[in-house]
């Protein structure tokens, strides 16, 4: 076992965890956040994305004692965050999920699109989404969403986080 502190979603936790232990296994088995979906557990459908120190990180490929004394953003984290606010009004508005199963890590990319100001065009969107599958909604409507809740944004988002 190994010792680990990380700061999620803006709080301390210690923990003893296996050194094995993915930190998309350490979120969902031993913290109950449940919002990190594991898909392919291979890094390639972007299910499990969270930030770490700031970044997009698929948890699935991390391994939670390389997180020890860094910063963890889950998308239970982004309560009262106005991007996140405005990606969930335009992601209902335009109905830009329909399973849900991405829809976390979707809004956790879109914000970080939209805050390094890479969510200008739909070709910018879209590249940024690459690493974000999803099987239902084709896209369309989550670009169209991604776009929409960038213009309303617009200046207000500091750039580079």
């Amino acid at each position: 076992m190994t010792a680990i502190c990380v700061r999620i979603n803006g709080g301390e936790v210690a923990d003893e965890i296996p050194p094995r232990l993915s930190l998309a296994d350490f979120l969902r088995e031993r913290l109950n956040l449940t919002g990190t979906h594991l898909g392919c557990e291979h890094g390639v459908c972007g299910a499990c994305t969270v930030l770490v120190d700031g970044e997009p990180a698929r948890s699935c490929l991390m391994l939670a004692v390389a997180c020890d004394e860094r910063a963890v953003e889950t998308i239970e984290g982004f309560a009262g965050d106005p991007v996140i606010a405005a990606l969930r009004r335009t992601f209902h508005q335009r109905h830009a999920l329909q399973c849900g199963y991405c829809t976390p890590a979707m809004l956790i990319t879109a914000r970080d699109l939209i805050l390094r100001r890479r969510a200008g065009s739909e070709r910018d969107i879209r590249d940024g989404l690459a690493g974000n599958i999803c099987r239902c909604t084709g896209y369309t409507n989550i670009v169209t969403a991604i776009a929409e809740a960038a213009g309303e944004i617009g200046e207000e988002a500091p750039h580079g986080q």
